[in-house]
């Protein structure tokens, strides 16, 4: 999943959210025009008008907040999470992948991003950060997230030796 920008490669991107959720708008206002009809109505334009306008915007305004806030991009030099950048040197560490129902303490750490928590739909990724710092990555994907910063990590700082 490699893209090529103007400034940098990107090596793992997820939206947020798709545009065509918006597509529900229209949706709304023909599936009200069609129960209008169905009752005898004919047609009368206000109803389906007003669902197709309303829901259209909801629903644009809802998507556009989730491409903002929700979406990640990782680039060799920093990992973007919502409106929020870090500087790929920054990260030291990618945790485990927590098997079964395991508790580690980075399960607790705040998400990265300028959300509450780790969003909806999305896993958590355990990062360590300079300055003994502890976060959470987040993505839909998280496996091909978690194995483009392991290996970026792997390139900067060598794995530790087990004892």
């Amino acid at each position: 999943m490699t893209q090529t920008s103007g400034q940098a490669d990107v090596l793992f991107y997820e939206p947020g959210a798709t545009w065509w959720w918006v597509a529900s708008g229209p949706a709304s206002g023909i599936a009200m025009l069609l129960i209008q009809m169905s009752a005898g109505l004919g047609f009368q334009w206000l109803v389906p008008t007003v669902f197709f306008v309303l829901v259209t915007g909801f629903v644009a305004l809802q998507v556009k907040a989730a491409r903002i806030h929700t979406s990640v991009e990782l680039t060799p030099t920093t990992l973007r999470e919502g409106a929020e950048r870090v500087p790929i040197d920054d990260i030291v560490r990618i945790y485990p992948e927590p098997e079964g129902n395991e508790e580690h303490k980075w399960m607790s750490a705040r998400a990265l991003g300028e959300l509450t928590g780790v969003p909806k739909g999305r896993t958590g990724i355990g990062i360590k950060l300079t300055n003994d710092r502890t976060a959470q990555a987040w993505a839909r994907k998280h496996r091909q997230l978690r194995s483009q910063l392991v290996h970026l990590i792997d390139e900067r700082i060598p794995p530790e030796p087990k004892a």
